[in-house]
């Protein structure tokens, strides 16, 4: 049997009898240096306010007292405080319509929300419609004196209390409520500190991804968990706007930027770029999707000075299982990195056996930080948690030095007369053409191939400029876009399916590319072509 485990250091001692709030916010461990004096947990980005421990502590307690004043302690709300309490803390993005709010509400039965006063429109609506009365939708309540006892667990409860309902990102379907223990997330942070040695003073100061006083950019709510294992201080950005971004990286220097694909492709293909000084960062790390090797390359130009790398995680894995090593200033070029301490894996081949160094299969993964099962979903639960191991329904490779290549979902893989073309290699390589600022690639039928693949493209702004001016300009470019592909891949990659311009790629919250949307317009724009060409034969 083969199985690949982690090439790093063995797992520390996982404490199982703490909550996630006891553990960030009151406990110590060897993997987990304390903060310099004055170095704050968080930075307003509009403001620059600076939030220490103490403040954090004030206001968890604050919230902690007023839920258990009027409430008691029984409903599932916000983190640390609700984690206090012993309930269970359902995140929302802010971004969120209130459709997808009243989805998340009701599929995780919450019976108290919180709301920032900028998302109160969206609050309000979606709790009416998911039946929470006006006097249970609450801001943050600040009390001294403690009114509640804490919640203490047993020995090994950790393990099953839950902390999270978690949703994953819903590329397939709608979004499925993942439970997440206490144990994951403290496994992770411990996990991660590990893999990068955050406590080993042996490494030189200048190889250290972490040092004492970093200053983190973090955008998306996933990303929290990373700032606390970090030990920097986190930037908290509500909303993710790029020249605003720029700004932000400038005002605080930055040391460290936490993103996703769709931001790097914004880094080195915009043009107000160039007009701000990236210098203070040394560190970006990429998650959410995969990284092409064309766009590794790009950034790598854009910031020389900086560690490049990419890590693997997934909602139902709690966070990261795979990032890159102390060892590599840049990560291999298209890898997500080797896998973090604790960490083991199986690469299953569709006949159901496990695949070799170098062979691709699924990715089938169990650690520490699993998550337990989706919240109600009996059947998509026996899918994917395993006797302990996590189908993740992507492709993978793993390579002689440990190197983890993520190929692709294995639903979007597509399939040109009986070979295997995944789109994610086609973006990667579009983003490489002068006038592509972003694409996504879709398989549409192909009575000849099974089906082709066809792209959808963002154009730059002077291309599309030009290409709204003329027909015959933008028929140019989508030739020029079709050529550039077919002059850089073998045949049955090509573009057989054609170029589109669309005026963006539509994208969840975390940045992953939401490709059954294109994959249904694609097809309708296929119907409509059809029904013009069999017209004109007619006529």
């Amino acid at each position: 049997m083969t199985e690949f485990v982690s090439p790093g250091d063995p797992l520390p001692y996982i404490p199982d009898n703490l909550t996630l709030a006891q553990f960030v916010l009151d406990s110590t461990h060897p993997y987990r240096p304390l903060r310099p004096q004055g170095v704050p947990w968080l930075i307003e980005d509009a403001t620059g306010r600076k939030i220490g421990l103490e403040e954090v502590r004030t206001r968890v307690l604050g919230l902690a007292n007023a839920l258990s004043l009027k409430w008691g302690i029984h409903y599932p709300t916000v983190m640390w405080a609700t984690h206090r309490l012993g309930a269970i803390v359902t995140g929302a993005n802010p971004s969120y319509t209130h459709e997808e709010l009243t989805h998340q509400i009701t599929t995780a039965k919450a019976s108290i929300l919180i709301a920032h006063p900028d998302s109160l429109k969206v609050a309000l609506l979606a709790a009416h419609n998911a039946g929470i009365p006006p006097d249970r939708l609450i801001t943050y309540g600040l009390a001294h004196q403690p009114y509640f006892v804490e919640r203490a667990l047993r020995p090994g409860e950790g393990r099953t209390k839950i902390a999270f309902l978690s949703f994953s990102s819903g590329t397939t379907g709608k979004p499925k409520a993942v439970e997440i223990p206490h144990y994951a997330p403290i496994a992770n942070i411990l996990q991660m500190a590990a893999w990068w040695r955050v406590n080993d003073n042996s490494i030189p100061w200048e190889d250290r991804r972490i040092r004492p006083g970093d200053i983190t950019m973090a955008v998306h709510d996933i990303l929290d968990i990373y700032g606390l294992v970090i030990n920097s201080s986190v930037v908290v950005v509500p909303k993710f706007e790029f020249i605003a971004y720029l700004e932000s990286i400038k005002r605080h220097k930055a040391n460290h930027l936490l993103v996703v694909p769709p931001m790097i492709v914004l880094l080195c293909k915009h043009p107000a770029t160039k007009n701000y000084d990236l210098s203070s960062i040394r560190m970006l790390f990429c998650g959410a999707a995969p990284l092409s090797a064309e766009l590794t390359d790009s950034v790598v130009k854009l910031l020389p000075q900086a560690f490049v790398g990419q890590g693997y995680g997934m909602t139902e894995t709690c966070t990261a299982i795979s990032m890159a090593p102390l060892s590599q200033k840049v990560s291999t070029l298209g890898s997500a990195g080797q896998l973090i301490s604790g960490t083991r894996v199986r690469v299953v081949k569709a006949d159901g056996t496990l695949a070799k160094v170098g062979e691709p299969g699924e990715l089938v993964v169990t650690g520490p930080s699993m998550a337990l099962r989706y919240l109600n979903n009996g059947t998509a639960t026996a899918e994917t948690f395993v006797d302990g191991w996590v189908r993740t329904g992507d492709e993978a490779i793993i390579a002689e030095n440990n190197d983890i290549f993520i190929v692709d979902r294995l639903k979007e893989i597509l399939k040109v007369r009986g070979f295997q073309v995944a789109p994610a290699e086609l973006e990667g390589h579009l983003l490489a053409h002068p006038d592509v600022a972003d694409s996504c690639v879709v398989g549409v039928p192909d009575d000849f191939s099974g089906e082709v693949p066809l792209a959808f493209v963002v154009l730059s702004v002077e291309a599309a400029k030009k290409a709204s001016g003329s027909e015959a300009a933008a028929a140019k470019i989508k030739a020029s876009i079709v050529k550039h592909v077919a002059d850089h891949k073998v045949a049955y990659k090509k573009l057989a399916g054609g170029v589109e311009f669309v005026d963006a790629i539509p994208k969840n919250p975390s940045g992953k590319l939401l490709r059954r949307v294109l994959r249904d317009k694609a097809l309708n724009l296929k119907k409509s072509q059809a029904k013009v060409a069999t017209t004109k034969t007619r006529l």
